[in-house]
């Protein structure tokens, strides 16, 4: 289970802050790091340091553009967040994104990424919006900052924890029921909007947060992804018609 869940960093600004996770992750057994867009160099003097013998996660980590790419194999994206912006979306605590874990893990090819913002704005509405949930650390109100690496720590702890009771509580998976990737969501949000717009149902110039309204339904939904090809293939049956309809 724990070599599936990937711990995702954008624009982090410090060094040390990327070697501090490096350890957090090793502490609680996690191996995969994906770096968006960082902005400080990866492998520094502070950085090996701060991650106390677990630099070899910094050598072997990932460097991306963007989040699609990061996350992109993924079947499931937590963003961290201290609270939903704009528009409410799913919100669940540390203990109760572990206690999905197992069930999300079964299948060969099930990926989570956790995501974390950077240290200064945390993430983005854009970013928030392509993830399924958010999760939320309940610290003190009074002084509820969180080091990036002490953010990591925490919700790693609980990633260790439900592995380490998994035994206890086997979850089975057909694996015909396989979730619909970031990659294939992704997609499916492009075919949509582009639908959406060709028969006049969405104005881009006057959005009224309908694309983001779709994908919390959607991201809510986890759609397989046999349903991914028949929604898809509705897309396109539409598209056909109304060509078909302009035409004449």
């Amino acid at each position: 289970m724990l070599e599936r869940i990937r711990i995702v960093l954008i624009g982090t600004s410090h060094p040390g802050n990327i070697g501090g996770v490096a350890r957090a992750m090793h502490n609680m057994g996690l191996a995969d790091l994906a770096l968006v867009a960082p902005r400080c160099d990866v492998i520094t003097q502070d950085s090996i340091s701060r991650a106390s013998g677990a630099d070899h996660l910094l050598h072997q980590a990932t460097v991306h553009a963007t989040l699609e790419e990061a996350v992109a194999d993924c079947t499931l994206a937590v963003g961290a967040s201290a609270r939903s912006r704009t528009l409410p979306w799913p919100m669940i605590s540390p203990r109760e994104l572990a206690e999905r874990l197992p069930g999300e893990c079964q299948p060969a090819s099930a990926r989570v990424a956790l995501v974390f913002g950077r240290e200064d704005s945390g993430l983005t509405n854009a970013e928030l919006q392509r993830c399924h949930a958010h999760v939320h650390i309940p610290t003190n109100a009074d002084f509820s900052s969180l080091n990036l690496a002490a953010a990591v720590q925490v919700i790693a702890y609980e990633c260790r924890m439900a592995w380490l009771s998994q035994a206890e509580s086997v979850v089975t998976s057909d694996d015909n029921d396989e979730l619909a990737s970031h990659e294939e969501l992704e997609r499916y949000f492009e075919h949509l909007e582009r639908t959406l717009i060709a028969i006049e149902f969405h104005d881009p110039a006057q959005p009224r947060q309908l694309m983001a309204r779709l994908r919390r339904l959607y991201l809510r939904a986890r759609p397989e992804k046999m349903e991914m090809n028949i929604l898809r293939g509705i897309l396109s049956a539409t598209e056909k018609a109304t060509q078909q309809r302009i035409e004449k």
